[in-house]
């Protein structure tokens, strides 16, 4: 399947990033460890496993990271 959207941002309350999967109205949510001031590629990377890990599918232009 095919995401419609994927977001990274940042967590504040768990100082951690997260990573939103949208298709359709199912959101999924997932944690990553990466640190703070990681850079843009790296949490692109970051985004593309774990849609990859949940069984979805997503070009790497759908990603957006919110800092």
């Amino acid at each position: 399947m095919r995401a419609d959207q994927v977001e990274v941002s940042w967590d504040g309350s768990k100082s951690k990033w997260l990573v939103r999967i949208v298709n359709g109205e199912e959101v999924i949510r997932r944690s990553c460890n990466l640190p703070k001031d990681a850079d843009e590629q790296a949490l692109r990377a970051a985004a593309q496993k774990t849609v990859q890990d949940e069984g979805y599918e997503a070009d790497a232009a759908l990603v957006s990271v919110r800092r």
